[in-house]
């Protein structure tokens, strides 16, 4: 629901989650993200100078996407409202709207809403915001964790400026826990702390580029680690396992069309990502093994082909054998499968073929079948003309010229076999036909 920004209340200290009491109130502070906000960055330049128009940040949990939303507010002179889009409603859009326009109109001043978990909000309820940004009635600053072209209206997308923010690594969270170590009005400075180099490591890699995570199993080890007899805390290697467990990989819809895609795009080129990436989809993110091998079988056409039509009988008999074993006990066939369409000679003849054709069918209003080529299995076929085929089985080599097309695209050619692997004999008899 909406409310302002209270981080930073003095009196919440002592109630408030480590992540929460280090949160980065300047630029000065924030760790990471150099690429938008580093010295002479356009976003720096617009929140140093209170000038942030409306912005989409999106980037993965824990990479600092609402502690800038955090650093703006405490810079703007202006009133900053928040909303999470989890439970916020069209009702709470338009009574933030309302306000903002009275702030415009009465005192002179600009609104910010900050609309966390904006892949959230449904269309309806972002076409409540778009009037009001169109009119500059308040300045819109949306975060997600998933892809905005997925998930953000166009006309709410192009009215905004969009910031990729990266994915934060292990150094990143050692710097903020040693912050936090030495922190003694906001951290955990006050206590009689000891943390090993390999605990603080060990951490910051299970955290995964997440600082959040990393300072909530900081603050668990040093709360719950009993002091030794000389009261100092000890958070040794040992601790810090107990304290964070190794992260559940995230598996959002975006997350699976862009391994969906790795997968495939390897398919073309490397034989090891195509397996890894295969075996992360269904292994750590939970996919459907079917997905992948439906995508190989499509991929034996689109991208093998004739080159190796054998690719083809590899792909659906993984098919079968998973449809009758199920998994595991399929996943060596799908891997084999996988592995003889990545060594394969490649060819996309196919694919072209259909282009070109389906580009055809578009110019002729009509295809008229050629009268050799229509059905005669009824009396008075000849006197209608339909008579001249030629039997290639009658001619040497079983092929005779003739026209098959329609008269418009008599001399087209869609289907062009390259010098790929199999193709290279049909190219071969390609070539002496159109002698």
């Amino acid at each position: 629901m909406m409310d302002l920004f209270s981080f930073g209340r003095e009196e919440e200290r002592d109630s408030r989650l480590l992540a929460d009491r280090m949160r980065p109130n300047n630029l000065e502070e924030y760790i990471g993200q150099e690429h938008i906000v580093g010295p002479g960055k356009l976003l720096r330049r617009a929140i140093e100078a209170d000038q942030v128009s409306s912005i989409l940040l999106y980037g993965p949990p824990g990479c600092g996407k609402t502690t800038l939303a955090h650093i703006i507010s405490k810079h703007t002179q202006g009133t900053f409202v928040r909303l999470n889009a989890v439970d916020a409603t069209v009702k709470d859009v338009r009574e933030v709207i309302e306000q903002a326009q009275n702030n415009k109109s009465l005192y002179g001043t600009k609104t910010i809403l900050f609309l966390d978990e904006v892949h959230r909000f449904n269309s309806s309820r972002q076409d409540a915001l778009l009037p009001a940004v169109e009119k500059g009635t308040i300045i819109f600053i949306g975060a997600t964790t998933e892809n905005p072209f997925h998930y953000v209206n166009g006309a709410l997308m192009s009215r905004s400026t969009l910031f990729q923010l990266e994915p934060l690594n292990k150094e990143h969270s050692c710097i903020a826990m040693k912050r936090a170590l030495q922190d003694q009005e906001r951290g955990l400075g006050f206590m009689q702390l000891q943390a090993d180099d390999e605990a603080l490591d060990h951490i910051a890699s299970m955290a995964n580029g997440d600082i959040r995570r990393a300072l909530n199993a900081l603050e668990l080890a040093a709360m719950t680690t009993p002091p030794d007899s000389d009261g100092t805390v000890h958070i040794t290697l040992e601790v810090a396992e107990e304290s964070i467990r190794r992260p559940t990989v995230r598996a959002d819809e975006s997350t699976q069309y862009d391994v969906l895609s790795a997968f495939h795009k390897s398919i073309r080129g490397s034989s090891d990502a195509a397996l890894f990436w295969f075996l992360y989809a269904v292994e750590k993110l939970g996919m459907d093994p079917m997905v992948f091998i439906r995508r190989l079988i499509a991929a034996s056409s689109e991208d093998i082909g004739l080159a190796n039509p054998q690719a083809m009988v590899q792909a659906v008999s993984a098919l079968e054998a998973y449809r009758n074993n199920g998994w595991p006990e399929a996943k060596l066939n799908i891997a084999q499968a996988i592995l003889f369409a990545v060594e394969s000679p490649k060819s996309n003849a196919v694919y072209t073929a259909i282009s070109r054709a389906m580009s055809a069918m578009d110019e002729v209003k009509s295809a008229e079948v050629p009268l050799h080529l229509r059905d005669t299995h009824y009396q008075g076929a000849e006197k209608l003309g339909h008579a001249g085929y030629k039997y290639p089985h009658d001619y040497p080599g079983h092929y005779v010229k003739q026209d098959y097309l329609p008269k418009e695209l008599a001399d087209r050619v869609f289907y062009q076999a390259t010098e790929q692997g199999n193709e290279a004999k049909i190219s071969h008899n390609q070539r002496l036909r159109e002698r």
